[in-house]
């Protein structure tokens, strides 16, 4: 059970990095998004995918509400990453950087850390009342909105008093460490490739292998005899998610894939749906052979398609939701079983194995970037370790709940209260408050007295859910 919960979760990890991350880099060009609108949306989204996703098949099928053990392992996942990513990996990133000196926007900062402490208010009031109707699901979703508002305003403004400074005299140091994604000094198309080609290829190297490096014949056959191995999980999305990165284009697959797409969403579909799969399965048989036809006579063996090149960006990201919903689903299943087997709180495993699971690419991503050096490197991956937990409550949660609302409609969603949502609520807070008293105090310099607090707090944490475990047993 454990070893085929670690493949899931490799599976889930990898589809984000291999597919989701390279069809979101692909929009945000050809869409020319702003950078700041850019790391606020599809940025947050890539690395949010899996707690996102996780969170949206725990209240599948809920709009009758009942609050079972599925629901409570996805609220207590968002809630535990949300912990794990706001103090551990940030307590990890702090100690990364200590040494370095380099020091983070405030503006920015506070606004993260107000609006992660927002949006768990906003939780707190969900759990407290134990139930939510449409209109609260709305109201839950659409705080995202304003903190996308508040993203695309601050650049801005902030830009505008540097400048104002810069003509009265010379800017503080401090003045220049603006976020990547909240600066004017790139262009835009160069702020677009740093934010997300720094997050996604730390995934990307890592769960393809490709961070190694040297060391002769023999890593060069571990690494093709992994593949190999790994064979029957790749293939599957490989001939049914559209990709048209220029590194894997290749024309047999991509027609391959825009013929047996459409038959594998109408055979999910017709899984969920009471009565024979036949009908849908045939339909979308018929849709694959004639996408599969377009594809052959306007793509080129040579290179990626430039024409209808949003077609295959936008089937490439709804197929790699479509593979990681369903790979969230086994995810939850398994912790759901292994809670039954093991007499343990099914919630307990999600603020834990879930949280870590899901919250892996958001640990290597982060450390990553603040390895790289200067300040925007610290500034990117603090900004990512709040900016990411605000992504998955408000987004991730809200629209899970908002889904359900739909679906049940007029009836509302019943949500599990259970102790151990309200206690990691408040170590949250708690890391927050220490960030938020620690790096005014120091100058917005990210050390490691910051990051050793983290790590305590994120330690004890664990250890008090540990002794309600054994409480409980």
């Amino acid at each position: 059970m454990a070893a085929w919960l670690a493949v899931l979760f490799y599976l889930l990890a990898d589809t984000a990095a291999a597919y989701f991350c390279s069809s979101l880099e692909g929009l945000s060009r050809l869409l020319r998004l702003p950078p700041a609108i850019a790391g606020a949306t599809l940025l947050s989204l890539g690395n949010g995918a899996p707690d996102a996703l996780s969170a949206l098949a725990s209240f599948d099928g809920r709009g009758k509400g009942g609050g079972g053990g599925a629901a409570a392992v996805g609220l207590s996942g968002v809630l535990g990453g949300a912990m794990f990513v706001s103090a551990a990996v940030l307590g990890v990133v702090a100690l990364r950087a200590g040494g370095q000196g380099v020091a983070v926007d405030r503006a920015s900062f506070f606004r993260d850390a107000a609006f992660l402490l927002l949006a768990l208010a906003a939780v707190a009031v969900v759990i407290t009342a134990g139930e939510v109707g449409i209109w609260g699901a709305v109201a839950f979703a659409s705080l995202y909105l304003v903190y996308v508002l508040a993203v695309a305003f601050t650049p801005e403004h902030w830009t505008r008093r540097q400048d104002e400074e810069e003509d009265h005299g010379p800017a503080a140091a401090s003045s220049e460490l603006h976020s990547v994604i909240e600066t004017k000094f790139y262009t835009d198309q160069e702020a677009r490739d740093l934010l997300l080609a720094d997050t996604a290829a730390p995934l990307l190297q890592y769960y393809a292998g490709d961070n190694i490096s040297g060391g002769g014949n023999n890593k060069s056959t571990f690494w093709t005899v992994m593949r190999v191995l790994a064979l029957p999980l790749t293939l599957p999305r490989r001939l049914t998610i559209p990709d048209a990165s220029k590194e894997r284009w290749s024309k047999t697959t991509a027609v391959t894939t825009a013929t047996l797409a459409p038959i594998f969403l109408a055979f999910l579909c017709s899984h969920r749906a009471t009565g024979s799969p036949f009908p849908a399965v045939l339909l979308g048989g018929l849709v694959g052979i004639v996408l599969g036809l377009l594809a052959f006579l306007t793509t080129e063996p040579s290179a990626p398609p430039t024409r209808f090149l949003a077609a295959w960006l936008a089937g490439g990201f709804a197929m790699s939701v479509a593979w990681a919903y369903v790979i969230a689903n086994e995810v939850l299943s398994l912790l759901v079983s292994a809670s039954v087997v093991l007499y343990v709180d099914a919630a307990a495993l999600g603020v834990t194995v879930l949280a870590w699971g899901n919250s892996l690419g958001d640990l290597i991503a982060n450390v990553a970037v603040a390895s790289r050096g200067g300040p925007c490197g610290a500034q990117v991956a603090v900004s990512g370790c709040y900016g990411g937990p605000v992504f998955n409550v408000l987004v991730g949660l809200g629209l899970s709940l908002l889904l359900s609302c739909w679906a049940g409609y007029p009836q509302t969603v019943k949500i599990p209260r259970e102790s151990g949502l309200y206690r990691t609520l408040g170590f949250v807070v708690v890391g927050l408050v220490w960030a938020l008293v620690m790096l005014p105090r120091r100058g917005m310099r990210v050390d490691r007295t910051l990051g050793f607090g983290l790590l305590a707090i994120y330690l004890c944490f664990i250890c008090i859910n540990i002794s309600q475990l054994k409480n409980e047993r």
